[in-house]
């Protein structure tokens, strides 16, 4: 997993989705380092109480409609525990085949 390729798509496909605010981005983004202290392996067992201190989201209830927007719309794949004492799983989608390259546009005649 390119560590740069799969944020760079992530941002590319943000920046085409009108649904997220920042607080989606923000909630990714702390999702994306527990991935990375996992060293990127699926799926990845996470803490609501470290993940909403790292994303800085306070409200337990922004956290779990950007958790289940970012599920809903293939950005993670997110599976609850309900189990106070267990993590639930996230696993990470990849975006690196979604890149595609954009040309510049060369002025002629000059």
């Amino acid at each position: 997993m390119n560590y740069n390729k799969h944020l760079t798509a992530f941002y590319e496909k943000v920046a085409q989705d009108n649904t997220l605010n920042p607080s989606h981005i923000s909630l990714y983004l702390a999702l994306f380092q527990f991935w990375n202290f996992s060293r990127f392996r699926n799926p990845v067992s996470i803490s609501r109480d470290e993940v909403m201190r790292i994303s800085k989201i306070r409200s337990k209830a922004t956290y779990h409609k950007c958790l289940k927007n970012l599920h809903s719309s293939g950005y993670i794949d997110y599976q609850p525990s309900y189990n106070p004492f267990q993590g639930s799983q996230v696993m990470m989608l990849e975006f690196t085949d979604e890149l595609k390259p954009v040309r510049k546009n060369r002025e002629i005649g000059m």
